[in-house]
């Protein structure tokens, strides 16, 4: 099968990647002839070309995502599978209500959170803090606020809360202080402005331990400009509930907050929520030791599944 990228413009072409722990995601959901699949973050297609060829031309594919990007991807995948596929622009919060409103069921559901790679490789979009760009990081470019409008709007109490609760940010406290004492003489417009603002905010040694000094601070901007765990938490009851019985649904976190998140739910519903659903993973599963090497973007990956029970 060919790249679904063939037909992509090659300024919308993420760098070569492969999507995070496709194998475990097919054997979890394991779809058959003549099922349906909703993908509630199509992204870049990754997914979807392992699973779609599963269905056969009797079988659906739903593609959901924010991003307008995605759609041109959603073109070229659709045009390789022979199954039915439709696309679905927005939040999967929302469109998941939606589907079931239509009557539609699900015999899987995928869930893969986070950016995806074609926003954080187009350098524009303002998600990667080794580049210089906008400070933006909106999913949906077409939504109002950006981040750069909370670096210069909110508080900071609000900036230390949101770093300490998104991003797990030992120095919360210092670089919301330095982000307000920064504003009031220039505005922080580029992701290179707060990255500089970030490195004069903590102790030295903190600059060398840990990864990136500002991963942390970009992650719980991130959060809040999109909404991410609202999201979640909306989503995944919404996606429960279009699940057919026996329906498979299989989550991909990237960091702890949303693996929590996703812990706690399905832990809820195993233990008489309604509907009631069966564990499919007793513990997470994480890429292989071989896919870490091999995509360095796979190495915080977790996966969650559970099953619907009839009744």
């Amino acid at each position: 099968m060919q790249s679904v990228l063939s037909n992509v413009p090659t300024s919308h072409r993420p760098a070569p990647h492969e999507p995070v722990l496709v194998d475990e995601v097919v054997g979890t959901l394991a779809p058959a002839s003549g099922e349906t699949v909703v993908d509630c973050t199509f992204g870049g297609g990754g997914h979807a070309l392992r699973l779609a060829p599963l269905l056969g031309p009797s079988g659906t594919y739903v593609a959901i995502d924010r991003d307008p990007d995605a759609e041109a991807y959603f073109v070229a995948f659709s045009e390789r599978v022979d199954c039915h596929t439709r696309f679905i622009r927005a939040d999967f919060a929302d469109a998941l209500p939606a589907l079931a409103e239509e009557g539609l069921r699900a015999d899987a559901i995928l869930m893969d959170l986070g950016i995806s790679s074609m926003q954080v490789d187009r350098p524009e979009r303002g998600f990667s803090y080794s580049r210089q760009a906008p400070l933006d990081m909106r999913m949906d470019p077409t939504q109002s606020r950006t981040a750069a409008d909370l670096v210069a709007e909110a508080s900071e109490e609000e900036l230390a809360g949101w770093f300490r609760a998104y991003g797990e940010e030992r120095y919360a406290r210092p670089i919301a202080r330095a982000i307000v004492r920064r504003r009031r003489e220039a505005p922080i417009t580029t992701t290179c402005d707060l990255v500089e603002v970030i490195r004069g905010a903590i102790p030295t040694p903190a600059l060398f331990a840990g990864g990136h000094p500002a991963r942390r601070v970009f992650q719980a901007l991130r959060i809040v400009v999109n909404d991410e765990l609202g999201s979640l938490e909306r989503g995944l009851q919404a996606g429960f509930d279009l699940l057919v019985p026996g329906g498979r649904m299989a989550v991909i976190a990237f960091h702890s907050l949303e693996d929590r998140m996703v812990k706690r739910r399905l832990r809820d519903l195993a233990t008489g929520g309604d509907p009631s659903l069966r564990l499919l993973t007793k513990h997470i599963v994480t890429p292989t030791d071989e896919e870490k090497a091999r995509n360095p973007r796979a190495r915080s990956a977790r996966l969650r599944a559970a099953e619907r029970l009839p009744g």
